[in-house]
């Protein structure tokens, strides 16, 4: 919450989010990697037709879809002068895709947006602005925001976006000067700094978390810009939520893994607290549920034996403290969102389901996702269409 404020302070606040004029203004590749898209693409070419920068060009890369997106690309591009697409033949996943986008884009900059998300009209010339500025900044990332909040679950996820995103960013900045990973929703890349750090890695379960590790181990600077907005779709069902957070969860374990031989080299050492704070969680996710084994063997020995031992493992005055810090973290993420979004506030009555639903499905998954990782060989892969949300089309307006 400190590392928030004090981002706030020196970034974000009075005339600090006016739009910035640039002395230059390099061509910006837009990919847009897609899968099975036909009910969202359109309307992303559509917002990202009308942007607030003078020399961009967008490329969509077909990744095998079967749903007819294919077919209206070929329609799109027609229309569009600044269009032009990739056609794979299979699906080959995310990662893939994006390096079949990038073997054709003749851009120094270029921004990667999900298929289904709508780009602020003014986040090139954020994104640029940082690029312009400093030399050595190869990844800027943005400020993901909710579009779809007709259910529970969505207004929850409005909150944890305020707070995962950018209440743990802006800290994450201020304290180490890394952060753990761009959004995949969307991220600014410089040319030289991907080709650098190899592009994306096909053999990753995601490709947001490893390419900006990748980056900073190669010594790129990785920021966190909140005037760069992008409005996303986000699952509203709990299936859906389950399948996203295993990739992630997947993924952000596969870098653990990866990465394990930064503690050999002492140049690395900024990427430490942020190691160590990925790897406590997942230890956080496997002791909760030993706890809750514990608890479970405690209750049955003295229901069928009449035998007890040992403390009881309620969580007491502790779990409560927790909860209301889980609260006022949520509550100080909503006040910064105000910059953006002027009801955030509002949504604090929706957010205090968080620790009670989200820690557990969390905690879950980081379970299921460790068993995965460590049972399976790495392997290159697909990927499907998400969960967009019970009233999607509704809220595309």
């Amino acid at each position: 919450m400190l590392g928030a404020i004090i981002f706030f302070w020196r970034w974000e606040r009075g005339q600090q989010c006016a739009v910035p004029e640039l002395e230059d203004y390099p061509l910006f590749s837009i990919l847009v990697p897609a899968h099975n898209e036909v009910a969202q693409l359109e309307a992303t070419i559509a917002q990202l037709t009308a942007l607030n920068y003078p020399d961009y060009e967008i490329i969509v890369a077909d990744d095998g879809s079967t749903d007819g997106t294919t077919e209206l690309l070929h329609q799109l591009c027609g229309r569009h002068a600044r269009l032009r697409a990739v056609y794979l033949e299979r699906n080959g996943g995310k990662a893939r895709a994006l390096n079949a986008a990038f073997a054709v884009a003749r851009g120094d900059y270029l921004l990667v947006i999900d298929a289904d998300a709508r780009l602020d009209v003014h986040a090139l010339r954020w994104m640029a602005w940082h690029f312009n500025r400093f030399p050595r900044v190869g990844a800027v990332t943005g400020n993901p925001r909710v579009l779809n909040r007709t259910t529970l679950l969505a207004k929850i996820q409005t909150g944890e976006f305020a707070a995962v995103v950018g209440l743990i960013k802006r800290a994450q900045r201020v304290f180490v000067g890394k952060i753990l990973t761009v959004s995949g929703v969307i991220a600014a890349f410089r040319r030289e700094a991907l080709i650098d750090a190899g592009l994306w890695d096909p053999h990753m379960a995601t490709d947001d978390i490893d390419i900006t590790w990748s980056l900073q181990r190669r010594f790129w600077d990785v920021r966190y810009e909140p005037r760069a907005i992008v409005w996303m779709l986000v699952p509203e069902t709990v299936r859906g939520l389950w399948q996203q957070r295993l990739r992630w969860a997947v993924g952000g374990i596969e870098v653990l893994q990866k990465n394990a031989d930064i503690w050999r080299d002492w140049r690395q050492h900024r990427l430490y607290p942020l190691y160590l704070e990925y790897a406590c969680s997942v230890l956080w996710a496997v002791l909760l549920w030993l706890v809750v084994a514990m608890r479970i063997l405690q209750f049955g020995m003295f229901l069928f034996l009449g035998v007890t031992f040992g403390r009881g493992l309620n969580p007491t005055w502790i779990g409560a403290l927790l909860a209301l810090m889980c609260i006022l973290m949520f509550l100080v993420a909503l006040m910064l969102d105000r910059t953006y979004e002027k009801h955030m506030v509002r949504y604090l009555l929706w957010v205090i389901w968080y620790p009670i639903a989200y820690w557990l499905i969390n905690a879950s998954v980081v379970v299921v996702a460790l068993a995965k990782v460590m049972l399976r060989p790495r392997g290159q892969g697909v990927w499907t269409s998400p969960d967009r949300g019970i009233r999607q089309a509704g809220n595309d307006g």
